[in-house]
This record gives structure tokens, sequence and C-alpha cells, in this order.
């Protein structure tokens, strides 16, 4: 690897301006989940200027890359490296000239810099294919930031197979870190994410006669305060686990009884036995409360993410070649977190290593975590995003 070191460092200041254009070419212009068509032409436009053979149309709207030296056989695993396509529906409130055109969207979860550090990684990485140990598969998916995640869309698409991916790396921006560190968790880190929604069904009626109608917020505030027993008296408590609700809307007045109350929730965990026992509590609870009130309850689960699972391997050796090439002190430990993400679904099938990349620059404002209309990097960061994903494949 020492030898080569040089030359990838060399190649990503050459090419830093464009993949810096690349991303502020994404971030002006998001799509939503499922819908990223623009992105997926733009993506399969660079991946044929630097000429790396693509297909795109995967999952409708995602593209797989391969990258082959001479010396590698059309049947030799590969490794795979994955970047995701998708914004949010977030209204941008940063003053830059790269700012989102589109109203209301905006790339605040960072994936216009996982896109465009992957394409600048398969920039470098074709330049170097004659000396790539394995042949490598570059994955830019859809959805991620929505059910059913479009990890599982591609992978149900065939992205895994021929050739088959034996292991695979993803990063993601983390405002928590300073540009130019890095991150990296081994075994659990990430929790599975279901979204719960309940409708509770009474009889409106004026608040000053309530015994002449069945009180849908009554009832639902007993059920949101009953169900925070399913985590602390049924789950273990050496499994991580969270159950939220963070929207309770009733329609009614100070003195209106409203017919129906809607509640949606989130429901996290890091085991899939206690996951599926979870879920089955929440619904009968909550259809048992509903009726013992005289009420009707309708619950909708939407599976989200299974719980994300670094391989230790991986990520101890990706973790050492960080340390030999950024020092050692920008190099961090991470805790584990009760976020989601659908690269979980890679690692139920292969080893994988989601790593974290630092973007903070307090000096130039910015410091806004992901999800927050003004959320930004620092452009540096790119550099050290390219050189993460390249040391992956060595």
């Amino acid at each position: 690897m020492e030898g080569n070191i040089q030359i990838i460092l060399e190649q990503i200041e050459t090419i830093f301006a464009k993949v810096k254009d690349w991303r502020e070419h994404l971030h002006a212009h998001p799509e939503l989940s499922y819908q990223e068509y623009d992105t997926m032409d733009f993506v399969a436009e660079q991946l044929k200027k630097i000429g790396v053979p693509f297909e795109k149309g995967i999952a409708n709207t995602g593209v797989v890359a391969l990258i082959r030296g001479s010396r590698h056989s059309k049947d030799m695993p590969c490794v795979g490296l994955r970047a995701d396509l998708d914004a949010l529906p977030i209204e941008e409130a940063n003053d830059v000239p790269y700012k989102s055109k589109k109203k209301g969207l905006m790339h605040a979860c960072g994936h216009d810099v996982h896109t465009a550090i992957l394409l600048g990684a398969a920039e470098v990485l074709f330049n170097l294919k004659e000396q790539l140990p394995n042949p490598v598969k570059l994955i830019f998916q859809p959805g991620e930031e929505k059910n059913p995640g479009g990890a599982s869309l591609m992978i149900a698409a065939g992205c895994l197979v021929k050739p088959e991916v034996d292991k695979m790396y993803a990063l993601h921006v983390f405002p928590d870190l300073p540009y130019g560190h890095v991150g990296f968790k081994e075994g659990l880190y990430m929790a599975s994410c279901d979204e719960i929604y309940i409708d509770i069904i009474g009889k409106g009626g004026h608040g000053a006669v309530p015994h002449r109608a069945v009180d849908s917020i009554l009832i639902g505030a007993e059920i949101v305060m009953s169900l925070q027993k399913v985590v602390t008296r049924n789950c273990d408590p050496t499994i991580p686990c969270v159950l939220s609700f963070g929207h309770f809307e009733g329609l009614g007045a100070t003195n209106v009884i409203p017919g129906k109350v809607h509640i949606k929730g989130t429901f996290r965990t890091m085991n899939e036995v206690w996951r599926e026992k979870a879920l089955k509590i929440i619904e009968e609870q909550v259809k048992m409360i509903a009726t013992a009130n005289g009420a009707r309850a309708e619950v909708e689960i939407s599976r989200g993410y299974p719980f994300l699972e670094n391989d230790p391997q991986l990520t101890q050796e990706l973790r050492q070649k960080a340390i030999s090439v950024l020092g050692i002190e920008k190099v961090h430990e991470l805790p584990m977190r009760l976020t989601a993400e659908d690269f979980s679904f890679y690692a139920q099938e292969i080893p994988t290593c989601f790593f974290r990349l630092g973007v903070r620059n307090e000096a130039k404002g910015i410091i806004h975590g992901v999800h927050h209309p003004k959320f930004d990097i620092d452009s540096e960061s790119l550099k050290t995003g390219v050189l993460m994903m390249v040391l992956a494949t060595l």
C-alpha cells in the first residue's frame, strides 16, 4: 500500500476541483427518494467520461459500475463501495452559490457528498485498476431515506452478485468531527428502525358532556404512556432499545372532543428476536386499550431497516490504514447509536464497514447537524472521503 499512497494523494489533488464541482452540482439539484432520475443520469454521465462501465436503472434509479483490471477474472469476487443518491424534503437556509434550486428540497444528509466522493474514488481506482488486488463494484443506490430502503431494492435487483461482492464499505458525513477526521465502530453500531402509525377511532362530542363521547384524546394518551412499559418492563435491559412518539393529532377544540386521534412513532433496537416480539406486543396492547375504553384502534407498522453491525476485521483493517495515512489523532472511536441506516441490509448479507467522515469547520460556521436546513460541509473533507474509499479497496 505504501508505494501507492503518494500517487493516490497526488491524483486526489488533481481531481479535487472536479469532485467539488460534482458535489455542488448535486447539492443544487436534489431529488427525493426513488425519484433520483436526473441524479442517476448525472452519475452515469461522469462514469462514462471516466471510462468506467456501468448499468443504470437498477432498482429504477440506481447505478452499478465495475472497475476490473486485465488480470482480474470474470468471476473474481469484488470489493463493494456504496453511495446514496436521495435528498430530503427540507427548505435550505444556506446562502451559498450551490444552494438548492428546488423549493422545499435539500441534500441535508450529505448524500450529495457521498455520491461525489464515490465518483472521485471511481476515477482514482480506474487509473489504478491494474494494481487493484480485486475488482471494485461501485453501487449508487436510491432511497436511503425512505422505507423500504433502496439498499433492499438494490440487493433484490442483484447488485451483490455477477460478480459477487464479498465485502463492502460506505461512509457517511459526520458534523460532530472536524474535516480531515474519520470515525469507526466495530460490531453493533446502529439500530433497526420501524415506523408505527396508530389511529384511535372513538366518538366525538361536547367537552361538557364527556360521558356521551368516547374520548380518543384520553385513550391515545393512555396508549402512549402505557407503551413505554414495552421497553422498560419487557425488554432485556442489556439490549439497546427505544420507543418514541413524535406526532399526536386530535383535531378538536377547547370544548370539542374529537372522534379520532392519529399517533406516529418509531421503534428501534439492536436485536431481531426482540424486535419481532416487541412489534407484536405494541399492536396487541394498542388494540386492547382502545377496546377496553369503547374505541377502535387501527395499527400500521412500516417495517424499516435491520440493525447495522460492522465486521470487526474489516473495520479494524480500515481503521489501521486511516491511522497510517491520517495520523492517530484524526481517527476516532465512535459510540453505539440508535439512529438507522439502510446500509444495514448489505451488512445482513456480507461483511461490511460503515464509517464516518468529519465535515465540520467551526471557523467557517459549518457546525450544523444532518437534517438541518443549514447543514453544509467543508469541501476539504471530500479529499479525505475519496482517500478512505480508495484505501478500502487496497
